[in-house]
């Protein structure tokens, strides 16, 4: 039922109108009726988790339900169906009137006074959770200008020491859908980003090479330490060498040798 639920909101614009007050819409839904909150979420126009947190009370808490049967939106047998069956889908009652279609908004998005000072901390999050998204996408989703921005980029912002990064879905900055779609486009042109560089690091011949090729030696002869040298063999001792005898001068000249007579040494 979920990625049913996914796969219906690009047909949504074409197959139905959205709800006047769509959030209103949905807090009197979730607060009145047992549908469950694709049920809800596909009707308004939100995403699942919007409508997940309109039901804890984590966004849109102080905004009023708005009845869709007395207005003439619903009727009260189409709920009833839809809630005997998950996976039907509400449908609009036949307006009394003709209504315009809502022209696609331009221009940076407008935030109430009430909320302006939450916006700084939908900006860090945005920048910490999606850093694809560039400073015009985020300006857009959160009604706020590039230097502001730029200041919680670079963390020269006046109050950066009281910013806490909070979703700006769950502020009422904008809805899940439309920080998705800023998230995909993001997405598609970081990747095309990264294959026109590769294609110009190709095509200049910027091609890291092997790191076998870049670690081996320049040299073709390989060097020659002294351990590759091989040691002289020692030659064994004889032991007729070491006790031979010595030739020395005293039994050089044996046979030239005199005795001393006394008178030669005491000869004046």
């Amino acid at each position: 039922m979920r990625h049913e639920t996914y796969a219906a909101f690009d047909r949504l614009e074409t197959d139905m109108t959205a709800p006047l007050m769509p959030k209103a819409t949905a807090v009197w839904l979730v607060d009145n009726t047992a549908l469950t909150f694709d049920q809800i979420a596909l009707f308004c126009g939100l995403h699942p988790l919007e409508v997940k947190g309109i039901a804890n009370g984590d966004i849109a808490t102080g905004i009023k339900g708005m009845d869709p049967i007395s207005n003439g939106q619903l009727t009260r047998d189409e709920i009833e169906r839809c809630q005997n069956d998950a996976t039907a889908e509400l449908q609009l009652a036949d307006a009394k009137r003709d209504i315009p279609a809502p022209k696609p908004r331009k221009g940076s998005r407008y935030t109430p006074l009430s909320k302006r000072q939450e916006r700084p901390d939908a900006i860090a999050w945005l920048v910490r959770n999606h850093p694809e998204l560039n400073d015009a996408e985020i300006g857009r989703l959160v009604g706020t200008t590039k230097p502001t921005i730029q200041s919680i980029r670079d963390r020269s912002h006046w109050n950066m020491a009281n910013i806490t990064p909070l979703d700006p879905v769950t502020l009422g900055m904008c809805s899940q859908i439309e920080l998705d779609e800023y998230v995909a486009k993001a997405a598609k042109r970081e990747e095309r980003r990264q294959k026109r560089l590769a294609r110009e690091a190709a095509k200049n011949g910027e091609v890291l090479k092997d790191a076998t090729e870049t670690t081996a030696l320049t040299s073709e002869t390989p060097e020659v330490t002294p351990m590759d040298t091989p040691a002289e063999t020692p030659q064994p001792i004889d032991d007729s060498q070491v006790f031979a005898d010595s030739p020395s001068s005293d039994t050089a000249d044996e046979s030239t040798d005199e005795p001393l007579r006394p008178e030669d040494v005491f000869k004046s």
